[in-house]
């Protein structure tokens, strides 16, 4: 595939003098023109709040926000407009089903099904709303490869389990986990399945209705789209079970001084004026992943990540930190007993961009015993060239520490 870059004004810069190598993606990608254009142009043009006026800017500005949530759940292939709900992002989403599940349903005794590998989002939430209602909260444990224990999974699975809440993708690891067996092992007990999907959707098509999951969360922000943007999909009949997670302007339907009524989906679920004018932005960058296609977007960065496990494996010293069978393209390495805050300075300085760290995912780390790892992630605009000035620079750093 030829090189995008020209498409992504941030990547046509010199950093310290160096071509900028842009390599994490997993924490945010890079916008596009075209996604910057949406913006920008919503503002010049289109700037008013949605669904509340007759006047032609507001009308203007909520076709364009409902045609993205058009895209959004064409993109998943949702069911219904209404089973999409647009939030801040993936942590926003799973707190709102973490908070309104627990009100509607969680009880002392009761238990909650997570992984030991989850990101923080979906991992804290769930702490905080079993403290709060005298719930279990169970963690499926890992190997060293990364993958996780269905075995154990299975076993916690009882009357007890009130949810299930698992990433589809590690984003310390890159393992990608078999969500469809996940749900369908929970739903034989008829327990309901959350999936965090912040790292599969750039990277995998995503079907919920062939996954057959209850709840799907996932940001704009990691697929080419702006800062604060995110979806929570959910199955009508859950989302109608669920007590509001906010309350405000937009998601009421009658007022009174005695009594309140709630908005129809999914507009019980979007308390507030939204972020319009981003919005706007991620329907675009939606539109640029479809015009790409998503397969021939992982095929790419599956291409990546074999030439750069075949680079990296000469540097003396190199440990590499998740090898499932299937993976997604993330790297996460250390080399030696060099510090990764150390070794990614180092490699900054060399004009390419890594992460450093626990990734949101420090009971992973504490698992290999390990500080944290250097993660490089790919995108679709990145290139060999990449992965070789990633070499070079990580060469060049264990020559200084050595």
């Amino acid at each position: 595939m030829k090189s995008l870059k020209k498409e992504f004004p941030i990547l046509n810069q010199e950093i310290y003098g160096k071509p900028y190598v842009y390599l994490d993606n997993a924490a945010t990608t890079q916008k596009p023109l075209s996604v910057i254009d949406a913006l920008t142009e919503f503002y010049k043009r289109y700037n008013s709040n949605v669904h509340r006026g007759v006047h032609y800017l507001s009308q203007k500005a909520t076709e364009i926000f409902e045609s993205t949530r058009t895209k959004a759940q064409s993109f998943i292939n949702a069911p219904f407009r209404e089973e999409v709900v647009f939030t801040k992002g993936t942590t926003e989403s799973v707190n709102l089903v973490a908070n309104s599940f627990g009100r509607a349903f969680l009880k002392k005794g009761d238990e909650i099904i997570i992984s030991a590998m989850e990101h923080h989002s979906n991992m804290i939430p769930w702490r905080m709303v079993a403290e709060q209602y005298e719930a279990t909260l169970k963690y499926v444990p890992f190997s060293d490869d990364g993958e996780l224990d269905m075995e154990s999974y299975r076993s916690f699975l009882s009357d007890k389990t009130k949810i299930v809440a698992v990433g589809h993708v590690s984003n310390a690891l890159g393992t990608i986990h078999p969500v469809k067996e996940i749900i369908a092992e929970a739903h034989k007990k008829d327990i309901p399945v959350l999936i965090d999907g912040a790292q599969a959707v750039p990277h995998t098509k995503v079907d919920v209705q062939e996954l057959d999951c209850d709840f799907y969360c996932f940001s704009a922000h990691k697929m080419y789209g702006p800062t604060g943007v995110g979806v929570l999909y959910g199955k009508k009949e859950w989302l109608e079970k669920l007590p509001p997670y906010q309350g405000g302007g937009e998601m009421i339907d009658t007022v009174t001084l005695d009594e309140v009524t709630f908005n129809e989906l999914p507009y019980k679920f979007e308390a507030g004026t939204p972020n319009v004018a981003d919005v706007a932005a991620f329907g675009a960058a939606i539109d640029f992943m479809e015009e790409l296609g998503v397969e021939k977007i992982a095929a790419h960065e599956n291409e990546l990540l074999n030439y750069t496990n075949e680079r990296m494996s000469s540097i003396d010293g190199l440990r590499v930190f998740g090898n499932a069978s299937d993976k997604a393209a993330v790297y996460s390495f250390l080399v030696g007993d060099i510090h990764p805050y150390d070794m990614g300075t180092i490699i900054d300085k060399m004009g390419v961009a890594v992460r450093t760290g626990h990734h949101c995912a420090e009971p992973v780390m504490n698992y290999y015993n390990i500080p944290g790892t250097i993660r490089a992630s790919f995108a679709i605009y990145n290139t060999v060239e990449d992965v070789d000035r990633l070499v070079e620079a990580v060469e060049r750093a264990k020559q200084m520490f050595s």
